[in-house]
Parts: C-alpha cells; sequence; structure tokens
C-alpha cells in the first residue's frame, strides 16, 4: 500500500476584477435573455390583441340593427389593427360607415340603423357627408334610422337630425348654442420668456394669420373678418339643413341657440330638438321589440363581411388625411406623406385596370415641398385618366394646392378650402438665453450674413430682405399655379386669395370649386368623366396597406422614442406642439391655427 500523502487541489479564488465581470456579463446575459422572452411574450399577445379583433368572420344569424358608433375618432379611411389597438380612444371611419349603409339598404337581415352618438371628432363636412349617405339610404329602403346619444355635439345633433327618431340620456345634454371661434395667442407669454417671434408673409396676404399668436394679443382686423364670414356660413347652412330635417322653421332654432333653451334635456324635449328622453337599454329594447332586431352589429364588423367587387374596370381612391409632411408613413400615423401620395397617384395612373382617381383630402396644408411635389403628381396623373378631388372637412393651404388641378373639384357646403398663402417664423431667443438663464453666445464668421439668421440674434436685415422674397416669389407661384389649374386668371385667384379661409359654399361661388357634394357623387362624376358604369367599376385604395407584422415591427422599433416623448409630453407644456414645430420646415402653406368650431 502506497502511504504517501497525496496533496488535495485547491481552487484559487477569483478576483476582485473577475468576479465583478463574471457578475456583470451573468447580468447582461440575464437582461438579454429576459428581453428577448419579454420581447416574444409581447409579440404574442399583441397577435393574439389583434386576432381577438378580428371582425372579418362571416356574421351569423339574421335581423339585427347596423350600429353606426360615433363615439371617438372619426377618420377618413379605414384604421388598420394597429392604430385600433394603441389609439387613445376608439376609432371608426367614414370609409366603413359609408359601405355599410350601401349593403344594409338591401340587406334583408339589417332591421334598422343605430346611431350612436357622443364625443367624436365629427367634422361639420362628415357629418354633411354621412347625413346624405342615411338619407340615401331611406330613399332605397323603409327601414327605420334612430338616433341616441348621453350628449351631442353641434356637429353630431347635426347629423342626427336625419334620423326618424333622436333620443337623449335623461341626464344627458344638446349642445345647441351656434358657433364660435376661439383662439389663444401666446405673444405676452413669450414677451415675459424673452422669445421675439418673426412673422414674414407676403404683404398682401393678410389673412394669412398663421403664425399672429405669437406675434399678437388678440385677432387682427383681416383674420376676424375671415373667421366671422365661414363661421357664418357654416351655422347658416347647418341650421336651414337641422330646420328642414326637423320640420321645424330655420327662426325657431335661432332663437333656441340664443337663449340655450335646447341644451338641457327637458327644454330639448319641449323644444322639438329630440323625441324622447332615455336610457341607451331602452333604446336597444325598442330596436328589438318594436324593428325585430334581435341583435346589435357594428357597422365595422359588418363592413369587413360586405363583399367586395372584383370587376374589370377601377375606380382608385387616395387619401390625403392630415397635416401636410415629407417622406413615407410607418402606417401607425395619420398625415400626408408626400411620398406616399406621389407614390399612390403614380401607381394609379400607371395601373390599367383604373379609369379614374379619386383624390379624397381632409388637411389644413403643410410643408411646402411635399406639396409641391403632390401637386406635380396629380398633374401627371391627370395627363392619363382623370383626378376628381373629393374634399372633406379640411382642404387649405397646401390641401388646396394638391387639389387645384384636379379634373373636378367636389367639396361640401361646410368644408374650409382656400388659405392661398405662405408664410415663415423663426424665434429669437437672445434674451431668454442672456437673462432668464445666464448664457451669452459670441460669433466668428466668414461672410457679413454667416450668422444672419442665427435663433440668438435679431434677423439681419439682408436676411429678412431675402426671406420677404422667398414668400412673396412663392405667393405668386401659388396663386398662378391655382389660376392654371383652375382656368382662372392669376390676378382674380390673387384677389379671393392673400391667405383668406373659406367654406365651400363660397368657394363654389369663386370658382375654387365646381360642385357641392360628397363621395359619392365623386365617384359618379369619375366614372362620367372616364366613359365607364359606375356600377361595373371596383373602388379600390391606393396605396395598398402594409401588412400587420410590418406595422408592429415598425410600432415595436419606435416605442422607445415614443415612451420618452410621452413622459415630456408630461413634463413640459406644450411640448408636443414645439416638437412639430420644430420638425417643420422653415416655409409653410397652412391654416393659421388649429379651429375649434363646435364651440
Amino acid at each position: 500500500m502506497d502511504t504517501t500523502p497525496t496533496t488535495s487541489k485547491t481552487t484559487k479564488p477569483l478576483g476582485f476584477g473577475k468576479t465583478m465581470l463574471a457578475s456583470a456579463l451573468g447580468f447582461i446575459i440575464g437582461t438579454v435573455a429576459l428581453s428577448i422572452l419579454t420581447f416574444i411574450f409581447s409579440i404574442i399577445a399583441l397577435v393574439s390583441a389583434i386576432s381577438s379583433m378580428d371582425s372579418s368572420k362571416p356574421l351569423t344569424g339574421k335581423d339585427f340593427a347596423l350600429e353606426l358608433n360615433i363615439t371617438g375618432v372619426v377618420t377618413e379611411a379605414a384604421p388598420n389593427e394597429i392604430m385600433t389597438l394603441f389609439g387613445d380612444r376608439a376609432t371608426s371611419s367614414l370609409e366603413q360607415f359609408l359601405a355599410s349603409l350601401d349593403q344594409g339598404a338591401t340587406d334583408s337581415r339589417v332591421k334598422a340603423v343605430y346611431l350612436h352618438l357622443g364625443g367624436s371628432s365629427l367634422s361639420w363636412a362628415q357629418a354633411e357627408e354621412l347625413q346624405e349617405a342615411l338619407k340615401e339610404f331611406r330613399s332605397r329602403c323603409d327601414k327605420p334610422i334612430i338616433a341616441y346619444g348621453d350628449a351631442f355635439s353641434q356637429q353630431e345633433y347635426f347629423l342626427a337630425t336625419a334620423a326618424d327618431r333622436i333620443a337623449v340620456h335623461p341626464s344627458g345634454m344638446v349642445d345647441f348654442r351656434g358657433i364660435g371661434a376661439e383662439v389663444m395667442y401666446y405673444k405676452g407669454l413669450l414677451d415675459k420668456l424673452g422669445v421675439h417671434m418673426e412673422l414674414i408673409r407676403p404683404t398682401s396676404c393678410a389673412y394669412k394669420s398663421a403664425g399672429e399668436v405669437y406675434t399678437r394679443t388678440d385677432m387682427s382686423d383681416a383674420n376676424r373678418e375671415q373667421v366671422r364670414s365661414y363661421i357664418n356660413s357654416t351655422w347658416q347652412y347647418a341650421v336651414n339643413t337641422m330646420a328642414a330635417n326637423r320640420q321645424l322653421s330655420a327662426q325657431h332654432l335661432q332663437t333656441v341657440a340664443d337663449n340655450l333653451t335646447g341644451v338641457l334635456p327637458g327644454d330639448a324635449l319641449t323644444n322639438k330638438l329630440v323625441d324622447t328622453l332615455c336610457f341607451e337599454q331602452d333604446v336597444k329594447v325598442m330596436l328589438k321589440t318594436r324593428y325585430g332586431a334581435s341583435k346589435i352589429v357594428k357597422a365595422k364588423r359588418y363592413a369587413e363581411n360586405v363583399i367586395k367587387k372584383d370587376l374589370k374596370d377601377q375606380i382608385a381612391i387616395i387619401y390625403a388625411e392630415g397635416n401636410v409632411v415629407p417622406g413615407k408613413s410607418d402606417g401607425t400615423s395619420t398625415a400626408v406623406y408626400g411620398d406616399d401620395i406621389v407614390k399612390a397617384l403614380t401607381d394609379a395612373a400607371n395601373d390599367k385596370k383604373v379609369k379614374a382617381i379619386v383624390l379624397r383630402v381632409d388637411s389644413p396644408g403643410g410643408a411646402v415641398t411635399a406639396s409641391e411635389s403632390m401637386t406635380r403628381a396629380v398633374v401627371e396623373a391627370k395627363k392619363s385618366k382623370p383626378v376628381i378631388v373629393s374634399m372633406s372637412g379640411l382642404a387649405a393651404s397646401a390641401g388646396y394646392e394638391i387639389s387645384c388641378f384636379g379634373t373636378r373639384i367636389v367639396a361640401h357646403p361646410t368644408t374650409l378650402t382656400g388659405s392661398i398663402g405662405v408664410f415663415a417664423t423663426l424665434p429669437e431667443v437672445q434674451n431668454l438665453l442672456k437673462q432668464k438663464l445666464g448664457i451669452t453666445t459670441d460669433t466668428v464668421n466668414t461672410n457679413r450674413n454667416s450668422t444672419g439668421m442665427s435663433l440668438f440674434r435679431p434677423l439681419s436685415p439682408a436676411a429678412r430682405t431675402m426671406l420677404q422674397k422667398n414668400v412673396e416669389d412663392f405667393y405668386v407661384t401659388f396663386t398662378q399655379r391655382v389660376a392654371d389649374g383652375r382656368g382662372l386668371t392669376r390676378e382674380h385667384v390673387d384677389s379671393i386669395a392673400r391667405g383668406r379661409v373659406w367654406t365651400g359654399l363660397q368657394a363654389k361661388e369663386l370658382g375654387l370649386v365646381d360642385t357641392l357634394g360628397g363621395l359619392p357623387l365623386a365617384f359618379r362624376i369619375a366614372a362620367e368623366e372616364a366613359g365607364v358604369e359606375l356600377e361595373k367599376c371596383s373602388v379600390v385604395t391606393f396605396p395598398a396597406a402594409k401588412s400587420t407584422w410590418q406595422l408592429l415591427m415598425e410600432r415595436v422599433e419606435e416605442g422607445q422614442e415614443e415612451e420618452i416623448n410621452a413622459r415630456l409630453n408630461a413634463i413640459i407644456p406644450f411640448y408636443s406642439e414645439l416638437a412639430e414645430w420644430s420638425r417643420m420646415e422653415p416655409l409653410q402653406a397652412r391654416l393659421p391655427f388649429i379651429i375649434d368650431i363646435d364651440k
């Protein structure tokens, strides 16, 4: 036996540095693994959520009421699943509402239409579009239309008057008091902060009031004149239409609005603005017992079950909705992306199946470069086939420029259009930095005006002259373009342009639009111009929608930026607005401000 003692092998402990490195590496690997697992489970959850929203499954059963749920954001085109999932409020679309009403008129399963209103973003023109669709629905069948809301905005009530019966919650209200436009001005705040804002616009464009919110404390005379004109035009048209629908006198409605004797539910009933006070459940019971609707089906689900026509001839529809911006869309936000619209127009023009194009515009304007590119694309597309423009709530400034070369322009009486003009704004923050923060700047220049447009010192005379020439030259270009597109003289266009906003009713009288009506009329005109029968054409949307997976991946990639923006919004007032202005191109053709004419 070997009795030689053995030496046990001992493990030398890791040094401090190696221990920390190993721990850090383990932490990183664990974190990455957890992130991957979280990502995978998030994708599974999102796909599951999207799948659960799928409403394209065939409808079963019969005898139902078709619900137009107008209680959230109302867009022109149908939203994709990602926008619906991540949106702050329920989203519905005119596209789905119009399709469901068209199909529902001849569908024996549809026993009634239920207008569920309240808290929506509905514009006057959208309300008018739907009202005309409801009247067309009634002309094709004898099915009842019932409107209900916990509370009605004025645009919602305007739409509700097309119904056979209007019901409001016993503790609700009807916001019936006429239209008011209220503008917030920031000059006093900027003065206190030491910020000076330069506003550069053509000398003749007194109505182009964009930027005045930073340079004035009240409305200019020109702006007050135009605002008074278009809100009076809108309200007078709305009152006359509501009076005819409800078989009341226009004077009665004006008196009710003046005295606020239609706002409270009891007063609204007494003055015949509504027919009954009840709860939503009462309406559902009435739909079942009186009209035989065993259930209620939302228009979104019904529209996605409508059998789409796949015919030889097509009419393309392109939606230009939101602010005009350069670049391409990621599919998760609503804006008029210049590159996307140009491609859509080009593709539709080159598609042999497409016989005509309908361009649906709902935009206050925006970036000049994107607007110019889209306008040229309209001109090019029109060389091969008709391009009919259908204006929704807004088609102003750059939104009008992309419309003016249309073969025909169709607008609603309440559309806000025109605003043919341009402006530029430049902030100067020298006093803010020096007096409030103690920050100063100094310069070294190679040329006289190297820092002539710096944010940190007053605009140089040469720079001011150059910018003034820039806006003056573009205004001449803009008005000449409108003159060429509309077959008018530039002198006439200048006399009605100057940045002024008009309603569609006024614009028709001035020659800025051809006829009054909605999308159905635009489609009929498109078919006539193309020499085809509308009933033998299918409507195809350009560009084609992105897949849910593509949208989801793009959404995940930008998630971090959105989280940061959300935190900044909570900390810094008006952060979103300031960020938007910082991203804008220097030269803008857009409406002066966001107009709330629901007041």
